[in-house]
C-alpha cells in the first residue's frame, strides 16, 4: 500500500504533493514501482494535528480520485460524507483511523464492494501522543480490534472484506508501538492485518533520523512485520520496500 498525502502538514511528505497534479503523478508512480494499493488522505492526523472540515477534505481527495480511480484506490478517511462520496468515484477501500465507529460510516460502506481496514487509535490525532497509557497494549489492541471486526460483521460487512491495523504511532509511545511489533502474531484477529510504520516517529527515537532520512529504518520495520504476520505494508517507498518483500518470500517458499 502506497501513501499519497494529499495535505500541507502530514509529518513525511505534508506539502510534497498537496499539488493536485502533483499527488496524481505520485499515485501513479507508486502503482508502477508495484504498490498494489495507492492510499490517499486529504487529512493530517499526525500526532497534533487539527481536524479539517468534511468540504475540505473532499476539495482535497476528490480531483486526485478521480483521474486514478483505474488504480486500486484506498481514502483514508474517517468521514462517512467522504467515504460515500471516494465509493461513488470508484475507489475500491476505505482505510478508517476510526474503525468505522463514527456516526453512519458503517451503513456508508454496508453495501458497497469495497475493503474496509479497521484501525486503532487511541483519543484523537490533535491529543493522542499526550502521554498514553495501557496496562497490556497488546491484549487491549487486540481486544478492539476484534470488537470492531465483529461489529462490522454484524452491521452487514463481510468478513473476507475486512482488514484490520493496530495503529502504530495512533495513541502510543515508541514503546507500545516496539511491542506491539514484537508480539504482532498475537494481534491476529482473523483479517488481514496491516502495518503502518514507514518513517515514523518510533524510527527516529531509534537511530536519530529524521523523517526524510528513515528508509533503512523503516525496511527494517517493514521485515520484521512480515516476519510477524502483516500482509499489507503501508509505506511511502514502495520500489524499496517491494525488494524486502521479494527476498523474505524467497526465503520463505
Amino acid at each position: 500500500m502506497g501513501v499519497v498525502n494529499i495535505t500541507p502538514d502530514s509529518f513525511s511528505d505534508g506539502g510534497r504533493f498537496f499539488d493536485r497534479q502533483k499527488a496524481i503523478d505520485q499515485a501513479r508512480r507508486l502503482a508502477e514501482e508495484g504498490a498494489h494499493i495507492v492510499d490517499i488522505g486529504g487529512e493530517s492526523t499526525r500526532p497534533g494535528s487539527a481536524p479539517v472540515s468534511v468540504q475540505q477534505e473532499l476539495d482535497r481527495v476528490m480531483p486526485v480520485l478521480e483521474k486514478i480511480a483505474d488504480l486500486c484506490v484506498s481514502v483514508d478517511t474517517r468521514r462517512p460524507d467522504v467515504m460515500k462520496a471516494a465509493l461513488d468515484a470508484g475507489a475500491a477501500m476505505i482505510n478508517d483511523i476510526q474503525a468505522l465507529q463514527a456516526p453512519g460510516a458503517l451503513e456508508a460502506v454496508r453495501d458497497r464492494n469495497c475493503a474496509v481496514c479497521l484501525m486503532h487509535m487511541k483519543g484523537e490525532p490533535a491529543t493522542m501522543q499526550q502521554d498514553p497509557h495501557y496496562d497490556d497494549v497488546v491484549g487491549e489492541v487486540k481486544s478492539f480490534l476484534e470488537e470492531r471486526v465483529a461489529a462490522a460483521q454484524a452491521g452487514g460487512v463481510a468478513r473476507e472484506r475486512l482488514a484490520a491495523d493496530p495503529g502504530f504511532g495512533f495513541g502510543k509511545t515508541a514503546a507500545h508501538n516496539l511491542v506491539l511489533l514484537k508480539k504482532l502474531t498475537a494481534l491476529d484477529v482473523g483479517v488481514p492485518l496491516v502495518a503502518g510504520l514507514s518513517r515514523k516517529s518510533t524510527i527516529g527515537r531509534i537511530t536519530g533520523r529524521a523523517a526524510d532520512e528513515r528508509l533503512a529504518g523503516s525496511l527494517a520495520m517493514a521485515l520484521l512485520a512480515l516476519q510477524g504476520g502483516a500482509r499489507i505494508l503501508r509505506v511511502h517507498d514502495v520500489k524499496e520496500t517491494k525488494d524486502v518483500v521479494a527476498v523474505w518470500e524467497a526465503v520463505n517458499t
